[in-house]
């Protein structure tokens, strides 16, 4: 063995391990399987002496690249001396034939000389010729070990035929043997390697890898989440993590396999300021990395919320500044991943336009432009189109600095990209945005013909907003830029929500979501000012991590940036308004009793005239739609079309009824609804209900429950329940009649909770003769009506159990098997709130806390021993957060006015939110 060839990992001593396997081998020599496993206790203790060391030094120097370099030489060391036993003791050949020779050769990330800490191992048993007897055993025989060790082993025997022959055929194979490098063995073999490889496969047509790269990365994006913003990424296989830097070096690498990375620059392939991106960004990442792996205690590549606030502390990141430290340590996270998503596209841009790719896939788009174009049009000759990408000469934006703003309009006109050569310029040229250009009308001019005019307004913003245009040109956008928000509800970073919201808007405003969105869609078109709605997308969330409240500072934010934008004074306070009251509407939608004319007096008195009544609507569609997939759902559109269409009238000067007009009326139209029924039937449901039942329930469900009461009374039933589906509010209805039971609440909530179900909202009402007429709406979860409908019988089923006693409620928590390690990730601060001003005729308590199985159900048990009636509950959770509003009265009816009840009502809810009541049973 070569032992000038050995690169020793700087904590061990090789030549005295060395001697310690020759010792071991003469203790066990002629027993290959008492000789293994004593090798697997020595090796184990070793790796962990190299673990701990490693981690030490990266707790110390911060330096993820070294200590993945110093993992690589300690395993090369491990092969070293796992290959010596093999061949010096177990199998050893005094005169080996030329087929008995091999090359152990590190391929892939191994190969480049890194590894994280739980990284699998790729080796590759390099032949002359077919594989030998002595070959093989020397092969098994290490192979066993390194799995006895508990490591991940991808390894292939080949010979250098087969490895040029799967090279043409299978692009990952020739991935892996880009980075093949000698650990040790025949230096000659390994030579023969290499200069075949790099004369039979890599001076070939490049042309199918890089394709075939290239296709890999964009499925790859697919499958971890095409956004390089979602909030739990994956540092690795994510968009603008490690993996898309392995790209361009395996790119780089097959164009230019005889240079290192750092010739890279002198080959063309980055300029000299991309290169130190890109070293900056590997080295970044390679540190979060190996945290995350020795964090975890395994191969762990995403950063969910459950661990980014321990990474945080790791790295020693703090709270300033309004922002958490998980918060500023996942900011520069995303901040470095977008500088990835930058080197990607200009490289990957330029490939392109070398034409090494097959296919580019811009081309359908060019027809209509030509090979190459030049731009006519009235604001500038400045750029020109070449194959479906924007060139323009050297100087242009300092020609005229317009042209940093004008570049995007072009873009977005002829639906092209930019040429390595623009997106060069434009990093190179950051100091031209300055206050002069943010003050010029026309710029601002410019910027709002973007905003507002583009065929594509999203897609042009993320341009603006990737290349480090937008954050420049408006300063308090650039401080949201890669922010992340630690919870739950939120998915994207702030800037890439806000840019979603203005392309929901967009969307909307073009007829896209006619179906999902009818009532934003069809007064969109009514509008006075649509550029005020624009803004407003764009800047709602614009304040996020001050430390002041958002929507607040978010409005001063408006006041200063508007004027410069061209908006009048109106204009701008309109925006203003807007931005500060942008949570209001959803609030009243999702957490009051939009049947109590209190809150739609309140409401209308908020808003105060249609024209924002309907830009508000619409906002708030449209930043609920770009929170996330998923967080919008039918019934929210329910409610805020219920609350727009009940406030609407007032702000047109209608005066509303008296609560004895209201009653009369509702139960007239009751009656017309019901004419073709026996009319003491009708007039028998009438007279059961109390009069808060017609000033808080929908006619439809007025009908529903008739419906319901009928046929319990024709069957002689005291029990029994309604389901209907609705696909578009995408909620299920469950309506129950029975006996009223201090905990019925409860019970339900317990029964929704075994089923998975998540409650939306609750309507409880009781009859005058001590009925419990109850209806829940549950978020919809199944896409056929059937699958609905059986979930809501089991609850049903489940309801009729607990109050005949058959099941108690700590049945229903013991099966208890949701998953809560992301929950238990974050702190909500336990809030109770207790409101008489809200409702003409009862309290509302609204309860914030952290959300967790069962909650609902000791918080309505908690209301039954204060001795509440609950007439309403509305429950929203937002993310790890649950807002719980309820509308209750005491036994008699009566608001809750003394202060002591109030104290422990908000003492007990309070114990409640923080887990510390105990579980009993329920008992019919």
């Amino acid at each position: 063995m070569d032992q000038k060839a050995i690169v020793q990992a700087p904590y061990f001593d090789f030549a005295a391990l060395s001697d310690e396997m020759a010792v071991l081998a003469e203790e066990h020599a002629g027993k290959e399987t008492a000789l293994r496993a004593a090798l697997v206790d020595r090796f184990k203790a070793l790796m962990q002496e190299a673990h701990v060391h490693a981690e030490r030094q990266l707790q110390a120097d911060g330096d993820g690249v070294k200590c993945a370099e110093n993992l690589s030489d300690f395993q090369d060391a491990l092969i070293r001396l796992s290959y010596e036993v093999a061949t010096r003791y177990v199998y050893r050949v005094d005169n080996p034939s030329s087929s008995e020779r091999m090359a152990i050769v590190a391929t892939g990330g191994y190969g480049r000389g890194r590894l994280a800490p739980g990284s699998d191992i790729d080796i590759m048993f390099l032949l002359p010729h077919k594989q030998t007897a002595w070959g093989e055993s020397v092969a098994e025989f290490m192979l066993y070990l390194l799995w006895d060790l508990g490591l991940k082993v991808g390894h292939a025997t080949r010979s250098i035929d087969h490895c040029v022959r799967l090279a043409h055929s299978d692009m990952t194979i020739r991935t892996a043997l880009l980075d093949a490098r000698l650990i040790l063995g025949d230096q000659d073999l390994f030579a023969d390697f290499k200069r075949r490889f790099l004369h039979e496969v890599l001076e070939t047509n490049p042309i199918p890898f890089v394709d075939a790269k290239l296709e890999e990365r964009n499925e790859r994006h697919a499958r971890s989440g095409a956004s390089r913003y979602r909030v739990e990424p994956n540092i690795k296989e994510g968009k603008g993590g490690l993996r898309d830097l392995h790209t361009l070096h395996w790119l780089a690498k097959h164009l230019h396999p005889d240079k290192g990375e750092e010739e890279f620059v002198s080959a063309g392939v980055f300029s000299r300021g991309e290169y130190r991106s890109f070293v900056r960004c590997e080295h970044f990442l390679w540190t979060v990395r190996c945290h995350l792996h020795f964090l975890t205690g395994r191969a762990e590549e995403r950063l969910t919320f459950d661990l980014q606030q321990r990474m945080a502390e790791r790295l020693h990141y703090h709270s300033r500044g309004g922002l958490q430290a998980v918060e500023r340590f996942m900011k520069h996270y995303f901040l470095v991943a977008k500088e990835v998503g930058d080197l990607t596209g200009i490289v990957c841009t330029a490939l392109e336009m070398k034409q090494l790719k097959s296919s580019p896939a811009l081309n359908a788009l060019l027809a209509p432009f030509g090979w190459r174009q030049r731009l006519k049009v009235r604001y500038t000759s400045d750029f020109r189109i070449e194959n479906g990408r924007i060139f323009a000469d050297k100087d242009v934006f300092e020609l005229d600095q317009l042209n940093l703003l004008r570049l995007f309009i072009v873009a977005d006109r002829h639906q092209v990209s930019f040429s390595p050569s623009v997106l060069r310029s434009i990093r190179s040229n950051f100091r031209l945005i300055d206050d002069d250009l943010r003050e010029n009308p026309a710029a601002n001019k410019l910027f709002m013909q973007l905003l507002t005019e583009s065929r594509n307004v999203e897609d042009a913003l993320r341009k603006m907003n990737e290349a480090g245009v937008l954050g420049r040109f408006i300063p308090d956008f650039g401080r949201v830029v890669s922010m992340m928000q630690f919870n739950m509800y939120h998915h994207f970073t702030v800037d890439e929500h806000l840019i979603r919201t203005v392309g929901y808007l967009s969307r909307i405003e073009n007829g896209d979501y006619e179906r999902e969105h009818p009532l934003a869609s069809e007064i969109i078109n009514t509008i006075d000012n649509r550029r005020v709605l624009y803004v407003t997308c764009l800047l709602h969330d614009i304040a996020k991590g001050r430390d002041e409240d958002h929507s607040i500072a978010g409005a001063q934010v408006a006041r200063d940036l508007c004027p410069r934008l061209g908006l009048t004074a109106a204009e701008t306070e309109t925006v203003a308004w807007l931005i500060e009251h942008h949570l209001e509407m959803s609030q009243y939608a999702q957490s009051r009793d939009l049947n109590d004319p209190k809150t739609i007096r309140a409401f209308a008195d908020l808003v105060q005239s249609r024209e924002r009544l309907k830009l508000l609507l619409i906002l708030t569609v449209c930043d609920i739609c770009a929170v996330g997939p998923g967080v919008w759902t039918g019934w929210k559109g329910q409610l805020l079309r219920t609350l727009y269409f009940e406030t609407e009238p007032l702000l047109g000067g209608g005066t509303a009824l008296s609560r004895e007009q209201r009653i009369n009326q509702t139960r007239a139209v009751l009656r017309e609804r019901l004419d073709d029924w026996p009319k003491e039937i009708v007039e028998r449901f009438i007279d059961r209900q109390s009069p808060d039942y017609w000033l808080r329930t929908d006619l439809d469900l007025m009908v529903e429950h008739a419906k319901l009461v009928r046929e319990a009374e024709e069957k002689g039933k005291l029990l029994a329940t309604h389901i209907s589906t609705d696909a578009f509010r995408a909620v299920t209805q469950i309506s129950i009649l029975a006996p009223n039971h201090p905990r019925l609440l409860s019970m339900i909530a317990g029964a929704c909770h075994r089923a998975g179900a998540d409650i939306a909202d609750a309507q409880i009402s009781t009859t005058l003769d001590d009925m419990a007429l109850d209806t829940i709406h549950l978020e919809r979860e199944f896409d056929l009506a059937d699958d609905e409908e059986r979930r809501a019988g089991r609850i049903a089923n489940t309801i009729e159990k607990l109050l005949s006693g058959e099941l108690y409620f700590s049945d229903i928590i013991a099966e208890d098997r949701k998953p809560r390690s992301k929950v238990a990730a974050f702190t909500v601060e336990p809030q109770v709130i207790i409101d008489n001003t809200l409702s003409d005729d009862h309290t509302v308590i609204e309860v914030n806390g952290l959300d967790r199985p069962g909650l609902l159900y000791e918080i309505t048990r908690a209301f039954t021993d204060l001795k509440l009636d609950i007439a309403t509950a509305h429950i929203a959770t937002f993310g790890e957060k649950a807002v719980d509003v309820f509308y209750v009265t005491d036994l008699q009816g009566n608001k809750i006015a003394s202060r002591r009840h109030e104290a422990a009502i908000r003492d007990e809810l309070k114990r409640v939110l923080a887990g510390e009541t105990a579980q009993e049973p329920v008992a019919g």
